[in-house]
């Protein structure tokens, strides 16, 4: 069964679904998805982040298809980092990544509010939270004022801390929330209380099952019950540009995946975008 367009969201993957480059995922995906999970890193060892002729050719890709592409900004970015050079490294990176994908149909930049490279802001004091957040604020300043993207188009994603640290700042700038439902399970926070408190923020929903003590896997291995209590929650407040990003790595978890949700479309969905 072919679920693009058979939900009242946009339904996605990310662009590592075949062992392959971008452009072959996305020719791979296009009559299958919505929306596509752009995953862009750039070291000094290695970067994939795609050419001229690529961007012309996911632009085409967008047109003919109807995709968009939600671009996950890199991992390696420190916007809560102590160091004031290092946040302008970190914003100066997610900048670039913006710039290049500038003209491609887009539904949202995500991204991740760590303090460092293995960095655990569980064990924060109270003011480590508070110049946490402080640096967060210096680093979205820099951020917005580099680019003419609203506020709203920035997803923060919750990862292994209490997504509620973060929240104010979510708030006081205008951002939207990518709210990682594999996350929420793996990291054993209450599932049921975030989507009450922050589906009505989530631009971005990523979701995933654990197995043998890792994540992003199948669909097949998210507990039943987690997985009916978000689509029911999504028939509640339905929003059709929202991106239900199966965020996974393989073809063998993308096709076991879309097993999982076929048996949640509707018999017809109309008016979609």
């Amino acid at each position: 069964m072919i679920l693009k367009q058979r939900f009242p969201f946009r339904f996605g993957t990310s662009s590592y679904i075949i062992p392959a480059d971008i452009i072959p995922n996305v020719e791979y995906l296009k009559e299958k998805v919505d929306d596509i999970e752009l995953v862009l890193f750039e070291s000094d060892e290695f970067s994939n982040l795609p050419s001229p002729a690529d961007l012309q050719k996911l632009g085409e890709l967008a047109d003919e298809w109807s995709l968009t592409y939600s671009v996950h900004l890199p991992l390696d970015v420190y916007l809560g980092n102590p160091d004031r050079a290092e946040r302008e490294r970190s914003v100066g990176k997610c900048l670039r990544i913006i710039e290049l994908t500038r003209d491609l149909p887009k539904s949202a930049y995500v991204m991740h509010f760590e303090a460092g490279a293995g960095v655990d802001i569980n064990g924060f004091s109270a003011d480590e939270q508070q110049r946490f957040s402080e640096a967060l604020r210096d680093s979205l300043v820099m951020l917005l004022n580099g680019t003419d993207e609203p506020a709203s188009f920035f997803c923060a994603e919750n990862l292994n801390y209490p997504f509620e640290l973060v929240w104010p700042v979510v708030e006081e700038f205008g951002l939207s929330v990518a709210l990682d439902v594999g996350h929420l399970e793996y990291y054993g926070f209450p599932t049921a209380d975030y989507l009450k408190c922050y589906l009505p923020k989530a631009k971005v929903l990523h979701v995933h099952g654990t197995v043998e003590g890792k994540d992003h896997n199948s669909l097949s291995f998210l507990k039943q019950e987690v997985l009916e209590l978000l689509m029911v929650e999504l028939a509640r407040q339905p929003l059709a540009s929202r991106v239900f990003t199966m965020e996974i790595f393989s073809e063998a978890d993308f096709t076991s995946s879309c097993g999982v949700m076929e048996k949640f479309v509707s018999p017809v969905v109309e008016d979609f975008e």
